[in-house]
This record gives structure tokens, sequence and C-alpha cells, in this order.
């Protein structure tokens, strides 16, 4: 018997804790010039998880049993570290640490013996330092595992938006694998899709969604309850707290930091000690996710993401369907009261997104625009007519934006009374990905769709229009620098347009001024020199 149970341990591929870390100056050989026989193929991966500021797992599968090797280093052709695992294992899991923060890596993954991917495309960043402002690109594919046309365009499209850009990272909304989310499914319809181009050089960060649940062995609600399905094992995400957040101990929700944004995945099909849902506020996840939205309501950005939306007309009515009207009516508040800026879900087969708004929880036929939405912005800011950026200032309560984004492989039907009545902006017509661009304390959002055409995007800044009062001596030199960040700036009295700006002012009182180029946003500053 114990015997059987330790062929079963491996032929599962667990690994047991044996890792090995050590010391190699030998680069990974070429690709082409490896001459090994009988070494396992590789079928699934390599692709990232679990990315921190310091740390990187990599993931792969071979068809049969073999050691783990991770070669990495800065330079392709001087992979110098390598970390081993001795345990015989299809599965293999590689967690990298002692990295530096914002840092590129190269590697390659292997047995002992046998390189088997290795490549100048074969590289992965560490997150930047939590907390630290800067630039970053994260992707957003929702109901994405969908074997299809639109699948393949919408992933090439995007592709072709980022050019020679790189993300920092991609998350998940769910319904990653049709139709029954079982691993042949997954093999197929996502880590073959994604494999190059996207899942072996960013990390991935999912939520799982009702097709994830689905089980043909046993009921839905049997796998809503024990968890017990492939999307469990195919993936790893950051229980311990390890990227930031406050530990889940939990894998169907966790949170994670990148740079000054703090994301959260949620799951909203599964159950919690075999009855909560997410919309059960007393529930293990509810109760987790106030802490957690506690500790980091400091964080520059809050960003939550799950499958089920609170709002949509899609392919899924919110009116009717439970899931969504539970969200809707017993989650929102929390999110309203801890001030997240930003909520993403997929599930309806459709792209919405509502302009800035805050406190409706009933019907679609009981929004009202002039109570419910906090700017009247369109938010797209390009000069168009009442196109502002939404702004937020921290500490207060002012409303979020709403994204329904499930038509990266799929475009369904919408309901009859389609669009929802809070939706700025719908398309049932066109599939398309999103992508998440944060500057500083700049948040663009864009739709990117199966042709290419960016069809929707919005502009959200926190803490901008500024009126600061700089005290200064006589001949002394001061530095003005804009509370925004835009492209172009125009300074009222030295026609500069920079961002910022070096003055010597006269003795008494001068006041500077810089806009953006569509009068949108305006700083002042008010510099008061003695002698």
């Amino acid at each position: 018997m114990m015997n059987r149970f330790f062929a079963l341990v491996l032929l599962s591929g667990i690994l047991l804790p044996s890792a090995i870390h050590s010391q190699n100056t030998s680069p990974a050989p070429a690709k082409g010039q490896e001459k090994f026989t009988n070494k396992p193929k590789l079928i699934r991966g390599p692709y990232l998880q679990v990315a921190t500021d310091t740390s990187m797992v990599i993931r792969w599968r071979t068809d049969a049993l073999s050691r783990s090797r991770v070669r990495y280093g800065y330079a392709v052709n001087n992979l110098d570290k390598t970390v081993d695992n001795i345990s015989l294992s299809t599965e293999h899991e590689m967690k990298l640490t002692g990295l530096k923060p914002g840092t590129k890596y190269y590697y390659s993954i292997g047995t002992l013996k046998d390189t088997l991917q290795y490549g100048a495309d074969n590289y992965f960043s560490t997150f930047p330092a939590k907390g630290k402002e800067g630039a970053y690109k994260i992707g957003v594919f929702g109901d994405c595992g969908y074997l299809s046309v639109n699948q393949a365009n919408v992933r090439d499209q995007f592709i072709k938006y980022l050019g020679n850009n790189d993300l920092n990272a991609w998350i998940l909304l769910g319904d990653n694998a049709y139709n029954d989310g079982n691993d042949m499914e997954y093999q197929a319809k996502f880590f073959t899709p994604y494999k190059d181009i996207l899942l072996k050089k960013y990390p991935v960060f999912p939520s799982p969604g009702n097709h994830d649940y689905h089980d043909a062995d046993f009921t839905a609600n049997y796998a809503q309850k024990t968890h017990e399905v492939p999307y469990y094992q195919n993936f790893s995400m950051p229980v311990s707290g390890e990227a930031g957040g406050v530990p889940s101990g939990n894998p169907a929700f966790y949170s994670f930091d990148l740079g000054n944004i703090h994301f959260i995945s949620l799951d909203s099909y599964g159950m919690e000690e075999s009855k909560y849902f997410l919309w059960d506020t007393m529930g293990p996840q509810v109760q987790w996710l106030k802490k957690d939205l506690a500790a980091n309501r400091n964080k520059g950005w809050v960003v939550a993401y799950w499958h089920y939306p609170p709002y949509s007309k899609g392919t899924h009515d919110s009116d009717e369907d439970g899931i969504m009207t539970g969200v809707r009516e017993n989650l929102l508040r929390i999110f309203e009261r801890y001030e997240v800026d930003l909520i993403i879900c997929g599930h309806s087969h459709v792209y919405e997104r509502s302009k800035m708004m805050t406190g409706h929880y009933g019907k679609s036929e009981s929004f009202d625009a002039a109570k419910h939405n906090v700017s009247n912005s369109s938010g797209l800011y390009n000069g168009s007519t009442n196109s502002a950026p939404y702004i937020k200032e921290s500490g207060a309560e002012k409303g979020m934006v709403y994204i329904v984004s499930g038509s990266s492989a799929y475009v369904g039907k919408s309901y009859p009374d389609w669009p929802h009545r809070a939706m700025y902006y719908s398309n049932d017509k066109d599939a398309g990905a999103g992508i998440l661009e944060v500057n500083e304390n700049r948040l663009d959002f864009k739709w990117i769709c199966a042709d290419g055409v960016i069809r929707d995007q919005f502009t959200m800044m926190k803490n901008v229009n500024k009126k600061t009062v700089i005290r200064s001596k006589k001949g002394e030199k001061i530095t003005l620098t804009a509370s925004f960040v835009v492209d172009a700036y125009k300074w009222d009295k030295t026609k500069e347009t920079n961002r910022s700006i070096e003055v010597t002012p006269p003795v008494g009182k001068t006041k500077y001024i810089v806009k953006d180029v569509f009068n949108n946003l305006q700083d002042v500053f008010e510099v008061i020199v003695t002698k």
C-alpha cells in the first residue's frame, strides 16, 4: 500500500521539498546543439507565476518523470545561476529567490542533464519595489480559453499594440478553459495559444470562473465546495502574502502589489466552507477582503477583479442572475467604503464600461445618471466634448469605474434591453482584451479589439489640480513640477512644455500656472520670495 502511495505521488507530479540552489558559470547550450538521448519532452510551458519584486516561479510540464533545473542570469549567453530540484516529477515548479527588483533575467529550463528550452525569448522581469511609482502595463484577458479565430486575432493584435514594450503582468477574469475546465482543454485552449507569446515572458495572475469549476465526474456544486478542479492544479497563487497584501491562505482569492498598484483577485463562483459564496459578507473570503482593503487603502491604485460582474446586459443579465445580483447588492458598498478605483469582471461575452459611479445597488432601470455618476465626463481624455479624465482624491469615497471584458475569445448575443443603463460604452459585436497602463498617479485603460482598433479607453488621475505655496529667499532657484502626467504641458509665464521647470522668482509673490493641452488640468504655484 505504501509503495502504491508513493507511485501515485510521483505520477501526479507533486514536488517534494528538496530544492537545491547552486552556482554554475557555464551558459546553457544553444538551441539546436543539444545531443542528448531519451530526454523527456516539454509538453507545457514554461509559464511564469507568483511574481514579486525579489522572486519568480517558473512552471512547466514534461511527458516523463524527471528532475528540474532552471539556469538564469542577466544575459542570454551567461546563465550563471542555477536552481535544482532533485525530486522526480512531470509537473515542475521552481521558485527563484534573491532577485533584484525591476530587473530583467534570461533563463533556461530542463533536467539536470538536458536543456528543454532556451533562447533570447526566454526572459522575465521582476516586479518593481513595492510601492514604487513608475510606468506599468498589465494585460486583461476575460473568458479567453475558447479556441477560436477571435482568440488568436485578439492575442495577435494585443501583441502588436505592445510593439517593443513588455508587460509587467497579465490577469485572467475567469472561464480560462471551455467548456469544462478540464486539463486537456487547458492544454489546447489556454497553454498552447499563449505559450510562446505571453506565458513564458509575463507572469499571469488568474481568477476562476464557472467553467473552471465544471467537472464531468461530479456536479458543479461538488466542485464548488471541494475546489478539486484542474484550475487549482495548473496555477500557483501568492496566498502567503509574499507578493504583497494580507495573506489569504487560500488559492481561490489573493492579492498582490505591482509597484504602486494593489490588485485583488476574487472567486465569485466557488464556495468556502461548503456554504459561503462571495456575496456572503460573513464568509471567509469577504472577511479576508475587508482586512486586505483596510491594510492597503493607502496604495496609489487599488484594482479588484473577478468573474461575475455586478452590472451587465450582455450574454448574462445582472438583473436576473442570482450571483450577479448578490455581488451588486452585498459587496459593492465594501469596495466604495475602502476607496477602490477600478473593478474588472468577465462572464458576459461582451464589453461594457461605466463612468465613475457610486451608490447603485438595484436593477438597471433604477440607475439614475444624475444621482449615481460622480463624473459626467466620458473619461476619454482626447480633446473631444466632455472628455476630461476622471479625478479622484486619496482618502475620499468618490466612486469607481466598472468594466465587463468577457470577449477575449468569443462574443455572444446580448439581452433585449441591452445596454445596461449604468454603462457609458457597450459593445456586443467585437472581441477584445484590455490593457491597464499606470504611470505614477495616472491610470489608463484601453480595449484592444480583434481588428486592432481601440474602441474604448478612459483615463483616471489622483491628487491633481494642486495649489502649492512655496517660500524661498532672493536669488534661490526653485524647481516646479506638475502634479499630473501628460504628453505636453503649458506653463503660463515661461511658455515651456516640460513637466518640470526651474525658476528664480523676484522678491514678492509670484504665481505660476501649468495646464495640460486640453485645459482639463491646472496646478497653481504661489512662490513667496523674501530678501
